[in-house]
């Protein structure tokens, strides 16, 4: 796995959003991006990750920063997920997992002795230039919130 590092250009991507629209980052451009990458909708830990997004989504767009969630999951699946926990933010389908290796968060994971590929669970700042400005990739679920907004008000 070969993470894409701070000062990198973040990769040109499109993909589908929770209802089916492609999203590209470059019609972000001006603005902050949060790209972060997460297992799977629905789960314990991924929960309390959007979760914390979506309360300190005032926050983050006083830094104006826009938030998309990224997962392997069908955009049916992530529909669902924003439906049930009430997320503010877009969240955003990499089935293919193509948009995942571009980033490079895509690769080995062990859990309970098995060894497997899959998402590891990274969070990019894309600056309004469309480059990386900060990789989150040591923090809890429950606090991934926290770190982001503790980098963006002391920066």
């Amino acid at each position: 796995m070969n993470t894409l590092t701070e000062g990198t250009p973040a990769p040109e991507v499109a993909l589908l959003d929770q209802d089916g629209n492609t999203v590209s980052l470059s019609d972000y451009l001006g603005k902050k991006v949060l790209f972060y990458f997460y297992p799977k909708a629905m789960t314990p830990g991924c929960t309390v990750q959007a979760q914390g997004l979506r309360d300190i989504k005032a926050e983050l767009d006083e830094h104006n920063v826009v938030v998309f969630g990224v997962s392997i999951d069908p955009v049916k699946r992530l529909g669902k997920f924003i439906e049930r926990d009430e997320l503010n933010f877009t969240l955003l389908s990499d089935e293919d997992h193509s948009v995942a290796e571009k980033f490079g968060v895509w690769g080995e994971k062990k859990f309970m002795g098995k060894v497997y590929d899959g998402l590891h669970r990274i969070s990019f700042l894309i600056n309004e230039e469309g480059v990386i400005e900060k990789v989150f990739n040591k923090f809890k679920t429950k606090t991934h919130h926290e770190v982001v907004l503790d980098y963006l008000n002391n920066k």
